[in-house]
């Protein structure tokens, strides 16, 4: 994968788990079709992907800007 495409895609991501784990959002979704019995244990799963998606953002954005700098030289 292109490093401008990784850096897009980890950036989408952690928006959407950043929305999902801030917003009430998912709790109303998931509540309107009848999973509000999963709620509960949102926090188990979405904090560790805001995680892993923000260490993936960061990666994506060095792995970027090192594939940037050497096009230059």
């Amino acid at each position: 994968m292109k490093p401008k495409t990784a850096l897009i895609a980890s950036l989408i991501g952690t928006v959407v788990v950043a929305v999902c784990c801030f917003t009430p959002i998912l709790v109303l979704l998931l509540g309107t079709v009848g999973l509000g019995a999963l709620i509960g244990s949102l926090d188990y799963v979405l904090i560790p992907a805001l995680g892993v998606m923000l260490g993936l953002t960061v990666f994506s954005y060095w792995q970027y800007r090192r594939h940037c700098n050497c096009k230059h030289e």
